[in-house]
């Protein structure tokens, strides 16, 4: 959907995907970094646009570009979608970053700057990730993130290089999130800084619990 929600990270700003963003994007792109993605592979900028306009004009995607804050370049993009107000339940996925900003700590803060949203703001109570099982990477983030393996959806979808392929789906729950949140503050949080913030975190939960135990009852 067209919005202008910005999320600020660790180190990152998710601003709203447009479809310039693909002149950004569009060089990160070759055959292996793409090959566990849905959609197929763009073979031009153009057809990156295409990706991205469609992605936009869908009610139920939430689009981002990911800004590296320190450089102020686009480092990827990633999405919440699937989105199901009435179910209380969104998917996160859509996402590639740049090989130079593999093994960095971009993911992980774009992955809490979403996951935030989408517990503390849009009140969902799952979060589906899928991966496609030959994805180890990917499989390896979303695992330490917290999420459960709930099983593998067999010859899922064409994958891009003929055969179909199996995918795996993990979900993350509402009450498992204060758990993942904290992990993810762990790991992207300087050591001299964590004390100070994990006490923030705690009192912060204190005064969602107090909330929660003084709500009135539903009529």
């Amino acid at each position: 959907m067209q919005h202008n929600i910005s999320l600020p990270g660790h180190g990152v700003r998710l601003v709203p995907l447009r479809r310039r963003h693909a002149a950004d994007l569009y060089p990160y792109i070759d055959v292996d970094m793409w090959a566990g993605m849905a959609a197929d592979r763009p073979t031009s900028k153009r057809a990156l646009e295409r990706i991205f306009a469609a992605r936009i004009a869908d009610p139920s995607v939430i689009a981002f570009a990911v800004v590296d804050e320190e450089t102020g370049t686009v480092a990827g993009t990633t999405s919440l979608y699937d989105y199901v107000p009435e179910q209380s339940r969104v998917e996160l996925g859509m996402t590639f970053f740049g090989r130079n900003y593999w093994g960095r700590n971009v993911n992980a803060a774009s992955k809490l700057a979403l996951l935030t949203f989408a517990f503390e703001e849009l009140l969902v109570h799952r979060v589906t990730l899928r991966c496609d099982v030959r994805n180890t990477r990917s499989a390896a983030a979303i695992v330490k993130l917290g999420a459960t393996l709930e099983g593998v959806l067999r010859s899922y979808r064409w994958g891009h290089d003929g055969p179909r392929v199996d995918s795996s789906v993990y979900s993350l729950l509402e009450h498992e999130w204060p758990a993942s949140r904290a992990g993810l503050v762990q790991r992207l949080t300087p050591a001299d800084l964590l004390p100070e913030v994990t006490e923030l975190i705690e009192f912060s939960e204190q005064l969602v619990r107090a909330d929660a135990e003084h709500a009135p009852l539903p009529a």
